[in-house]
């Protein structure tokens, strides 16, 4: 971490503003932001594993669907504005 005192007499403002300065010239944000969302490698069962069961679970909803116990849906929209 970016280590900065206050000098006598800086407005609180200043030294903010200084004090960001300095931490971007370290380098130390854009490495915590790399390493933010790191996710170890799976392996190769694991991988495979979770495809088989991805592959299950679809089987198993065409088959509901199909069969009428589960209505169709329709295209998925999360984040829509509702306009009136």
């Amino acid at each position: 971490m970016a280590e900065i005192k206050r000098k006598k007499g800086e407005t609180f403002e200043s030294f903010v503003r200084r004090f960001n300065r300095k931490l971007q010239q370290s380098g130390k944000l854009i490495q915590s932001r790399k390493i933010r969302f790191y996710e170890r490698p799976k392996n190769r069962t694991k991988t495979r594993m979770d495809a088989l069961r991805r592959k299950d679970i679809t089987q198993k909803r065409e088959y509901l669907k199909k069969i009428g116990k589960l209505k169709e849906e329709g295209p998925f929209t999360p984040y829509r504005k509702k306009t009136r």
